[in-house]
C-alpha cells in the first residue's frame, strides 16, 4: 500500500522573516517601474505635516535599480536608529535587572502567593493589564515591559510565544483599538475637526472585546501545550536567563530586590512622567533605560566589568531584532526614493468613491490595512491618508466618525501581524519570538477581531454614528 505524502500545514510553510521582508523589498521596488510617480502637497498644522486634499499630481517615475534597492537597506538602519538603540537599550537594561535576580525573585515569589493553580487566572489577567498599558501609555513606551511576560510565562508553565500573546499582543490590540490613541484617534479628529476623542463608548467597547477575545486566545493556547508540549510554537527558542532556576516554593523578595525593583518603577514613572508632560519620546525612553540599568547594577553591588560584561552579552541577544527593525525600515525608504505611496493612497481612495456606502466602510478598511504595510506610522498613515479618505467618505454617505474607525481598524489591527512595523519586531525581540511563529500564533486571531471591527463598523454605518 503506497502511503500518501503527509501535507505539511500552511503555516510550517512560512518563511524566514528575513526572506519574507526582502520579498516585500523586491515587491515595492518593482511597483516603482509600474505604479506612477506622483505626491501631494503638504502643509503643517500644529508642528505636523499633512496632506492637502485635492492636490495630487503625477511626477516623472522614478524607479528604482538595483543598486538603489540594497543601498536601501544602510538607508534604512540610518532611519530607524533611534529605534534600534532604543531596542539594545532595552535589552541591557533587563539584562542587568535579571542579573539582579531581581524580575525572577519577584514573580517566583508573586506566584508562590498566588498559587499555580490560578495561572490561568493570571493570563487572562495580565492580558489585560498589558493592554491597558497599550490604551493608555503607547506602543514603544511599553516597551521594557515585554521581558517581564517572559520570565512570568515560563514561570507558570508556558512558553515565549505565550508570552508575547500576553505581552505584544495585548499593547498592540490595546494600542491599535484605544479610545484615546492621540497618534490615530486624535490626529484624526483634528483632521476631521471634530471634538477630540469623541465615540469613546463604542471604541471602549471594540477595544475590551478585542482584548477580551485575546485573553481568550492566550488561555486556549496555554492549556493545548500543557496538554501536548509537542504543540508549543516556542520550541527551541532560547530561554536562558528567563526561566526561573529553584523551586516556586523557595523565592523570597530580598532586601536588594526591594531596592531595585524601586529603582525601576521609579525609572519608569520618572519615563512617563516625561512621556505626558514633555513628550519624550524614543530618546529619551532610552536613556531612562540606561539610567535604570547602571543604577541597578550599581545598587545591586555589581562591578564595572559584571555591567559591561552583562551589557554585551544582552546587546547580542537583542541585536537580531535591532537588526529586523533597520531592515524593514528600508521598504520605507525604497517608498520614497520612487515616490510611490502618495499615488498608492490616491489610487484607492479614488477607487472608493465608485462603491455603495454599504461596503465602503469595510472596503475602506482594508484599503487602510493595505497601506498600512508601507506606512506603518500610525501618525504619519493618519497625517497622509485622513485628508484623502475623510472627503471621500462624506461623498459615499459616511459619518466623519465612521471613516475615522475604518482608518484605525486598518491600521490598528493589522498591526499584530505587520512584518514592516519596527514596533512590533522590537518587543517581539525582547520577547526572543521570531516574526514567523508569531504570525503563525497570532493570524487566526487577527483575522476574528478583523472580522469583530468590521461588523461594528457596519453597524456604525447603519446607524449613521455621529461626533457624540
Amino acid at each position: 500500500m503506497v502511503q500518501e505524502p503527509q501535507r505539511i500545514p500552511w503555516y510550517e510553510k512560512i518563511p524566514h522573516p528575513v526572506v519574507i521582508l526582502f520579498i516585500i523589498i523586491i515587491f515595492v521596488t518593482i511597483l516603482t517601474y509600474i505604479i506612477p510617480a506622483g505626491s501631494f502637497e503638504r502643509e503643517i498644522v500644529d508642528g505636523r505635516s499633512r496632506v492637502v486634499p485635492g492636490t495630487y499630481k503625477s511626477l516623472p517615475s522614478k524607479p528604482v535599480h538595483l543598486l538603489n534597492m540594497f543601498k536601501a537597506l544602510p538607508l534604512g538602519f540610518k532611519t530607524a536608529a533611534e529605534i534600534i538603540f532604543a531596542v539594545l537599550a532595552g535589552g541591557i537594561m533587563f539584562g542587568i535587572l535579571e542579573k539582579t535576580r531581581m524580575i525572577e525573585n519577584v514573580i517566583g515569589t508573586t506566584i508562590r502567593k498566588l498559587g499555580l493553580e490560578r495561572r490561568f487566572l493570571i493570563v487572562v489577567l495580565v492580558t489585560y493589564i498589558y493592554g491597558m498599558l497599550g490604551v493608555a501609555v503607547g506602543y514603544e513606551n511599553n516597551i521594557a515591559m515585554v521581558p517581564i511576560a517572559a520570565v512570568l510565562s515560563l514561570a507558570l508553565g508556558g512558553d515565549l510565544i505565550l508570552a508575547a500573546g500576553m505581552s505584544v499582543g495585548a499593547i498592540t490590540v490595546g494600542f491599535g483599538l484605544s479610545p484615546i490613541n492621540p497618534y490615530t484617534v486624535g490626529i484624526g479628529h483634528q483632521i476631521a475637526e471634530m471634538p477630540i476623542f469623541s465615540g469613546a463608548m463604542i471604541r471602549s467597547i471594540l477595544c475590551f472585546t478585542g482584548l477580551t477575545l485575546l485573553a481568550l486566545f492566550n488561555v486556549r493556547y496555554f492549556k493545548k501545550i500543557i496538554k501536548d508540549p509537542s504543540k508549543s510554537l516556542g520550541k527551541g527558542l532560547d530561554v536562558e536567563g528567563l526561566s526561573l532556576s529553584q523551586s516556586i516554593d523557595d523565592y523570597r523578595i530580598s532586601r536588594n530586590n526591594y531596592l531595585v525593583l524601586f529603582i525601576f518603577l521609579g525609572g519608569l514613572a520618572f519615563m512617563l512622567f516625561g512621556i505626558f508632560t514633555y513628550e519624550w519620546y524614543i530618546n529619551e525612553i532610552s536613556a531612562v533605560f540606561i539610567m535604570i540599568a547602571v543604577a541597578s547594577g550599581i545598587v545591586a553591588g555589581l562591578n564595572g566589568n559584571e555591567i559591561s560584561e552583562t551589557a554585551f552579552k544582552s546587546i547580542s541577544l537583542a541585536a537580531p531584532g535591532a537588526f529586523m527593525v533597520g531592515y524593514a525600515t528600508s521598504i520605507k525608504v525604497l517608498l520614497e526614493m520612487g515616490e510611490i505611496a502618495d499615488t498608492i493612497c490616491y489610487r484607492l481612495a479614488d477607487w472608493l468613491t465608485f462603491l455603495p456606502s454599504e461596503l465602503a466602510a469595510v472596503s475602506m478598511s482594508a484599503a487602510q490595512s493595505f497601506i498600512n504595510l508601507f506606512i506603518p506610522s500610525g501618525s504619519g498613515q493618519a497625517l497622509a491618508t485622513l485628508p484623502i479618505m475623510i472627503p471621500v467618505g462624506d461623498l459615499l454617505g459616511l459619518t466623519r466618525q465612521t471613516t475615522i474607525l475604518a482608518f484605525q481598524i486598518g491600521d490598528g489591527v493589522t498591526n499584530l501581524f505587520n512584518p514592516t512595523l519596527g514596533g512590533l519586531i522590537a518587543m517581539l525581540a525582547l520577547c526572543r519570538v521570531p516574526l514567523d511563529r508569531w504570525i503563525r500564533f497570532i493570524f487566526p486571531l487577527a483575522l476574528m477581531i478583523l472580522v469583530v471591527s468590521w461588523v461594528v463598523l457596519n453597524i456604525t454605518v447603519f446607524i449613521h454614528w455621529g461626533p457624540v
